[in-house]
């Protein structure tokens, strides 16, 4: 199931997520590699969405070593939790580790939707997840990007950016945030 030569020493094959079916329930784990080659492994995910109180979301753009969506502009962190790991814990150790925002920056870290999509990226991979979408409130918006993770950040102001999202198309941004955006109907 490997998609070119030098894929099985690719980070991702060292890793495993949790698969599960099309309701979120754990159907054991699979490599990880394997979950984003071929025609894909539905598995868990998250995408984390922080807002400052202003209302703007922070983006963060995938850094360009990324092996799928390289460079697009993603929502604040998205990845997969381990094994005996919630979502919202995962979230915690991404935001640290991709972006060292510390959980005392914020308070209010919780799931506000979860949906299915599978999507090929170019000749790559493909993503075939069930994503949970985290939100919270930045009060102290300090970060310090880790760079081979993140290739840039921008505050964009959400509303207009959820109202307008033609006006960003030239961001390319990850289909997995697209979706969620889309689904997001703010009270």
């Amino acid at each position: 199931m490997m998609t070119g030569q030098g894929d099985a020493d690719h980070e991702n094959a060292m890793q495993d997520v949790i698969a599960v079916d099309a309701d979120d329930n754990k159907q054991g784990m699979v490599n990880r590699l394997d979950a984003h080659t071929g025609d894909g492994i539905r598995h868990r995910a998250f995408t984390t969405l922080l807002f400052d109180e202003q209302g703007r979301i922070l983006l963060a753009q995938r850094s360009p070593d990324k092996r799928l969506w390289d460079t697009f502009w993603d929502g604040t962190v998205a990845s997969h939790p381990v094994e005996g790991q919630s979502q919202v814990e995962a979230a915690t150790v991404r935001l640290e580790e991709e972006l060292g925002i510390e959980p005392d920056q914020y308070d209010d870290l919780r799931v506000t939707d979860r949906f299915e999509y599978k999507r090929y990226y170019e000749n790559a991979g493909v993503e075939h997840e069930v994503c949970a979408v985290l939100q919270a409130t930045l009060a102290d918006t300090e970060i310090d990007p880790d760079p081979e993770e993140v290739g840039g950040v921008m505050w964009v102001p959400y509303e207009r950016l959820h109202e307008n999202p033609q006006w960003y198309r030239q961001l390319r941004l990850c289909p997995w945030f697209e979706i969620a955006m889309r689904r997001d109907v703010r009270e």
